[in-house]
């Protein structure tokens, strides 16, 4: 199982926020989100927004840290790559 995490360079709710994807699968995602203990709330379309922090134990259980920009390339490489717009209201 591997996992990917980028830095946290999102802000939002008050801190900085890091992406889990998987290249695999989302059930493998949940699989390694549940056994970190991140609530599944914190799925968002094709990843896990990740507190900066828990960054550090997210690359402690396995997660491979890559830029931003290797995360969407890793996410379209695999045809997990879900936009704003692909999502139905």
């Amino acid at each position: 199982m591997t996992v990917y995490i980028d830095p946290p360079n999102w802000p939002g709710h008050g801190c900085m926020w890091s992406h889990l994807v998987s290249d695999v699968s989302y059930a493998e995602l949940h699989v390694f989100a549940e056994d970190m203990g991140v609530p599944r709330r914190g799925f968002e379309r094709d990843h896990y927004d990740i507190p900066s922090h828990r960054y550090a134990d997210a690359v402690r259980a396995g997660a491979v840290e890559v830029s931003s920009r290797e995360v969407v390339r890793l996410l379209h490489g695999a045809g997990l790559r879900r936009r704003k717009s692909d999502v139905p209201r």
